[in-house]
């Protein structure tokens, strides 16, 4: 969870639940997913006695392209944005030719001099569109690793289903643009287009 500042608690009041931020008045949203202010503790943030470090193994394609059938509507305008079904859901085809899905491997390497357990959280960050959260938990894994010793964790990623938001009218949407990718400090970015 996160855990909020004290002048956060002082000027949100506890009756506001809304998880979007509202600039016009102040409101800085709530959760990980879309608060932007000071924490004390941010989401995922653990304690150990041992450090954890993170490096790619195996990456997802920088590109993804979306292939649209002839009458679609954002071959004739510019889209922001596909529906995160449909038969360009179905035929997508990823620089590496992976199709709709692709695998994210993560080393990780136990730097310390004991032996720790240790939570992997993928996020995503998506483009800016249809007030989309400034990142999003798309998996977890737990390692154990003993002193100096690494692991791999593996993530499997589909573009439709894990890469797509809520748009304002509540309908699953695909940013077309750029999505990064991070663990930790290390980040990876690809971008979606038609």
């Amino acid at each position: 969870m996160t855990w909020y500042p004290q002048s956060y608690v002082e000027k949100v009041p506890m009756t506001n639940m809304n998880m979007r931020p509202d600039k016009s008045n102040g409101y800085p949203g709530r959760t990980y997913r879309f608060y932007t202010g000071e924490t004390v503790y941010t989401f995922g943030d653990g304690l150990s006695y041992t450090k954890f470090s993170h490096s790619l193994v195996k990456a997802p394609p920088q590109l993804v392209s979306l292939s649209l059938e002839e009458n679609h509507v954002c071959r004739s305008s510019e889209c922001q944005s596909l529906d995160a079904f449909g038969p360009h859901c179905e035929n997508a085809v990823s620089g590496g030719g992976g199709g709709m899905a692709f695998e994210v491997h993560i080393k990780v390497k136990n730097g310390g001099d004991r032996e720790g357990i240790h939570t992997v959280f993928l996020f995503t960050t998506p483009p800016a569109v249809h007030g989309s959260p400034r990142k999003h938990l798309l998996g977890f894994e737990k390692i154990r690793l003993g002193r100096m010793e690494e692991g791999v964790v593996k993530f499997k990623v589909d573009v439709c289903k894990d890469l797509s938001v809520v748009d304002e009218v509540g309908k699953r949407k695909i940013g077309l643009g750029q999505h990064l990718l991070h663990v930790g400090d290390m980040k990876h970015s690809l971008s979606i287009r038609i």
